[in-house]
Parts: structure tokens; C-alpha cells; sequence
């Protein structure tokens, strides 16, 4: 098996602003695995939040160069288990490295990947479309210029209330509220009762990961459901967020791929918890494995090949939220 990175810097069609940065670029990484004439993708992009970088991990995926080019034919679970040991330190690395596998693995034996899973697509969810933090009139200008049935609305400001009325003046769409780690614990409360009068759907991670206390008292009195973003990054966390959330959002990058991925989805369903997968902003190589694990979700958010003023990959298709898979094996994915 032969190993090929390469390094892009997406261009944004806006800058993207959340309660912590704004950025017009996102650099990224596509991992290429090559076998046997058949080529598998994967992606990771950097973040600041996690301290991740693209020269990082591609350092970190030379180190083990050797022995992931020594792999053949071992299934996806079989291989990320011996990998990561190596990369727990670097998940967002491991994340490119298991995408690219998985849609190796699967192009080989014939198949898409969900069919590989024996999954079912007929009632798969509606991605949602993001608003970034802007002044209302570039987030209003931002919906008309892409009528969409969901909109993730990113918040964190002093004005949050005041904003989602001013929205909800243009679009009759339903809209989630993700405030990226910045209220308190009334905050919240009293935003939900707010919101939900102003067709809010749920709340995700309003507050600070690591406060459990407060995610706690939230989850008792929030009239909205609360989803987990930042506090459930990896499996174990998955168990913690059971009586604190009402679901987890999922995020491929900070998991260390697709397939511990599943089996984070498959343990939250068992704890009665909501599922959904996210997205960073990415291209359509990461866009296109999340669309693989629809059939299992609630909720997703894979919007980040359409936040991007030029792609760098063809593979999945995204027209008013639904999804459709391309015609290729695995994940589908070609580079441009």
C-alpha cells in the first residue's frame, strides 16, 4: 500500500466567524492510500481549538509511513486499532488516515461504503446549512443567497436573542442554535425558553466542555434539547454525556475517524441519546464519508464542501439538505 498526502488551503466563499475565530482559509490535509489499481481518500483540516496543524500531522502520519505502506488487507477495525496507538495523540491525523482506509477497504471488496456496512438510505436526515456570526445583514443576505429547510445559526454574542428574531423575519426554515462553548448556565435556560418560541430545534454545546456541573443543571431545565459537541470528543466520552445531554454531535476529526465514529453512534443510541455527525469546514473528500453514516443519524451537519468557494473533490451531491451519493465505490470521492 503506497501513502501520498498533500496539503490544500481552502478558500472560503465568506469569512466564517463562531464565538472563537473567523477565518477566510482553512488549511487541510487529503490523505491518499493506494492498492492493488484502486486509490481511497481521506481528509482532516487543521484547528487552533484543538491545537492541530497540517504540518503536524503529516509529520505524524511520516513517522509510521513504514508501517501503515506494510498493511494489506486488514479490515478498517483492525487496522485503526494497530495505528492508533501511534497516532492517540494526533486523532485529527488518525481521522484522514482511517477516512482513507475505509473507502479503500471498501472499493476493494466492490462496494459503497454504506452498502458495505449494510446500511439502509431511504430515511436518511437533512443536513442543515451554517450561519456564521456576522452583522445580521450578511447573515440575512447569506440565507437568500441559499434558500435552505435547516440553518445552524452560530451564536455567542451579547445579542444572540435579538438576533434569531431579526432572522426568523426571513426565512420560515427550522433553525439550531450552536453557541460554541459561550453562555452560562441561566443564560441558557433562559435562552431556550426564547428561542423555542422562535422554531429553535435544539441548543448545541452552549456552554464550556469540561463544566459538567452546569451541563447537568442545563440538561434538568432546558426546554430545548442540549446536543454535545466539544464535550464529547472521543468514545469514552460518549457514556459521560448520558443525564448531561440529550444527545452527541460526533465530529470524525477529533475521533479519529469513521470507524470509531460508528461505534460511538452505535453506543449512544444504546443510552437512548441522540445522534448526530458534524463537520468541520471541509471539502467534499470529508463531506462525503460523513454521508455514509446518515442512515444512523438524527441530525447532521455536513455542510463545509458548500462553505467553500472552490472544492478541490467531486462525491457526494448536497441540493436544499438531502444528500445523494455518487456512483463510485467507497465513499465515492475523486479528486479535482
Amino acid at each position: 500500500m503506497k501513502l501520498i498526502l498533500r496539503e490544500y488551503n481552502l478558500k472560503l466563499k465568506h469569512t466564517f466567524t463562531i464565538s472563537r475565530e473567523s477565518i477566510d482559509f482553512q488549511p487541510s490535509l487529503i490523505v491518499e492510500l493506494q492498492s492493488d489499481g484502486f486509490s481511497g481518500f481521506g481528509e482532516a483540516t487543521s484547528n487552533p481549538y484543538y491545537k492541530t496543524t497540517v504540518p503536524m500531522m503529516m509529520q505524524d502520519l511520516e513517522k509510521i509511513r513504514s508501517i501503515i505502506e506494510n498493511t494489506e488487507n486488514e479490515t478498517p477495525e483492525v487496522f485503526w486499532a494497530k495505528i492508533h496507538p501511534f497516532l492517540k495523540d494526533d486523532m485529527f491525523a488518525l481521522c484522514a488516515l482511517d477516512l482513507a482506509y475505509n473507502d479503500l477497504y471498501a472499493r476493494k471488496k466492490g462496494k459503497k461504503l454504506y452498502e458495505l456496512w449494510n446500511y439502509t438510505t431511504e430515511r436518511n436526515p437533512l443536513t442543515d446549512y451554517t450561519i456564521g456570526i456576522a452583522s445580521i445583514e450578511k447573515m440575512v443576505s447569506k440565507m437568500q443567497e441559499l434558500p435552505w429547510p435547516i440553518y445552524k445559526i452560530k451564536l455567542g454574542t451579547k445579542e444572540d436573542i435579538a438576533i434569531v428574531k431579526e432572522l426568523r423575519k426571513h426565512t420560515d426554515a427550522i433553525f439550531r442554535i450552536d453557541a460554541n462553548c459561550g453562555w452560562g448556565v441561566e443564560e441558557t435556560i433562559n435562552n431556550a425558553i426564547e428561542l423555542k418560541k422562535l422554531g429553535v430545534e435544539f441548543l448545541e454545546q452552549p456552554m464550556k466542555a469540561d463544566n459538567w456541573e452546569a451541563h447537568k443543571e442545563v440538561f434538568k431545565y432546558s426546554v430545548l434539547p442540549v446536543i454535545s459537541d466539544e464535550s464529547c470528543i472521543i468514545e469514552e466520552d460518549v457514556a459521560k454525556c448520558y443525564n448531561h445531554f440529550h444527545g452527541v454531535n460526533v465530529k470524525l476529526v477529533k475521533c479519529g475517524g469513521l470507524t470509531p465514529g460508528k461505534r460511538m453512534i452505535e453506543e449512544a443510541k444504546k443510552l437512548g441519546l441522540k445522534t448526530m455527525v458534524g463537520c468541520m469546514t471541509e471539502s467534499t473528500v470529508g463531506i462525503s464519508a460523513i454521508a455514509h453514516l446518515l442512515p444512523q443519524l438524527d441530525y447532521v451537519d455536513m455542510d463545509g464542501a458548500l462553505l467553500l468557494a472552490q472544492d478541490i473533490a467531486t462525491g457526494v451531491t448536497i441540493k436544499n439538505g438531502a444528500v445523494s451519493y455518487s456512483e463510485l465505490n467507497g465513499t465515492g470521492v475523486t479528486l479535482l
